[in-house]
């Protein structure tokens, strides 16, 4: 009869070489990963650091190359003004406006762009209904718009998010309906065929499959969305920061009117990476398919 077999103890000294081991490689995984981040992030700084010392360059010997720097204001000019503002309680009410006008605005047509794209994709019904109206009235800029939003809304603040809303609702739409439109078919009959409902396919395969392409959708919408709004706080806002830099343009603050596009590039930049992290968790399947 054979003898039990017993698990030999590891030694303290083993013991204390295993973990090292494990320190070891959990290191080099975390320098890998910094490693990785580095060579993704340093030609981006790079770019931004040449451009910093062009425009520098180009505003000090006043570059007349067919585009003339003679009044455009120098980074240090631009930084000064900027480190004044941030310390102005006004400049932060223009930002939270603009804030506030961009997430009503945006919030809506995320919610009625989606709902009208998957049904225009799905049911011939809706899009024969509703395309003409997308089609005719998509060409139209946000400038374009304003005459009119302003007969037909009570407030100039309505007027404003009534803009900020059809900027990002078309592309909203258009983004959804050619998602539903890329839905494998083979996937569609094989649901059919395991006996799923219309509302189970359609909910379960198509809304899937078109998730990329909504999520470009509002990506796109978020920075057309920024054009609306500060088209609309141009003509007719009181506050915002499309309004502080038109202002600055009428007093001739050639320095204010770089902070204010500097905050514009930011704020829209930033709140598109917010829309992507958002949609991430919904999307990671993409990374894990490849």
């Amino acid at each position: 009869m054979s003898s039990p077999i017993t698990a030999t103890p590891i030694r303290p000294g083993v013991a204390s070489r295993l973990r090292d081991l494990r320190d070891v490689g959990l290191a080099i995984s975390m320098n890998r990963v910094f490693i990785m981040k580095i060579k993704r992030w340093l030609p981006r700084l790079l770019t931004l650091v040449l451009g910093l010392v062009f425009w520098h360059l180009a505003t000090r010997y006043r570059l007349d190359a067919y585009i003339r720097f003679e009044n455009v204001p120098s980074p240090s000019q631009v930084g000064a003004a900027l480190w004044t503002h941030l310390g102005d309680s006004r400049f932060y009410v223009h930002i939270g406006v603009s804030l506030r006008r961009i997430f009503i605005g945006y919030i809506l047509a995320t919610l009625l762009g989606i709902v009208i794209g998957l049904a225009m994709g799905r049911f011939w019904l809706a899009r024969s209904l509703i395309d003409p109206y997308i089609e005719f009235l998509r060409p139209i800029p946000a400038v374009g718009w304003i005459p009119l939003a302003i007969l037909m809304w009570p407030t100039e603040e309505s007027s404003i998010i009534y803009i900020t809303f059809l900027g990002a609702l078309f592309p909203i739409v258009l983004n959804t309906v050619h998602g539903v439109e890329q839905t494998p078919e083979v996937l569609v009959r094989a649901a059919r065929s395991l006996g799923a409902s219309r509302l189970q396919i359609f909910t379960h395969i198509v809304i899937p499959s078109a998730l990329p392409s909504i999520a470009t959708g509002l990506a796109i919408g978020m920075g057309v969305s920024w054009f609306s709004l500060l088209a609309g706080e141009i003509i007719s806002g009181q506050y915002g920061i499309g309004y502080f830099t038109w202002s600055a343009y009428s007093l001739i603050n050639y320095p204010d009117i770089v902070v204010g596009m500097l905050v514009i590039g930011a704020l829209g930049a930033f709140s598109t990476w917010a829309v992507r992290a958002l949609l991430f968790p919904l999307l990671a399947w993409q990374k894990a398919s490849r």
